[in-house]
């Protein structure tokens, strides 16, 4: 049994996108991690734009309403050459944030290098990279690897606002450890 102090969280990972949105859950207490969920909302066969946005508005609240996350992680624009897919992917993620805020859901946003740089430690990491090593870190059966590397991605996502829980607050100081934070901040720490 976890220890009654041990702060838990469902993040809610989102990798927008308009042809297809990956989105995960991921459950964590202290210094466990489980997989809820994970998958691809799949519209590629949508034509209009507006019909795309509108299911990824009631997918993420579908989600949020099932599920009830603590938090939502998103993959925040990268600069791409075509600006109208720049857009669109805009668009998207404008949506899902939009459809987390009607339900108060709090909001994190992480930069595909920020992403990269958590799961693998190198910011430049490929899809199948970030993949792999989320296969090794949360114990993932290769039958159970998802088609579409976008659910991966949401997966990473999530895994990366995890990891960024774990660090200590500093509180003015540089503190480099939950110990050097306690010393420094004994009246904020109950015991």
């Amino acid at each position: 049994m976890l220890d009654k102090y041990v702060a838990e969280h469902l993040i809610l990972g989102i990798d927008p996108g308009t042809t297809y949105m990956g989105y995960a859950l991921l459950h964590t207490a202290g210094s466990r991690v489980s997989i809820v969920t994970y998958d691809v909302l799949d519209m590629h066969k949508l034509d209009s734009h507006y019909e795309k946005l509108q299911r990824i508005f009631f997918k993420v609240q579908e989600l949020i309403d099932l599920y009830h996350p603590t938090e939502l992680a998103i993959e925040t624009q990268f600069v791409d050459k075509n600006v109208q897919t720049m857009l669109k992917l805009a668009h998207g993620q404008g949506v899902a944030i939009a459809a987390a805020l009607s339900r108060d859901l709090a909001i994190n946003e992480y930069t595909p290098m920020k992403i990269k740089m958590a799961v693998t430690g190198n910011g430049h990491a490929s899809k199948e990279q970030v993949a792999g090593m989320l296969q090794r870190y949360l114990h993932i059966a290769p039958e159970d690897m998802p088609k579409k590397l976008d659910a991966t991605d949401a997966l990473g996502i999530a895994y990366c606002h995890y990891l960024q829980l774990g660090l200590p607050i500093s509180a003015g100081s540089k503190c480099k450890t939950w110990a050097d934070f306690a010393k420094n901040n004994a009246n904020r720490v109950k015991k």
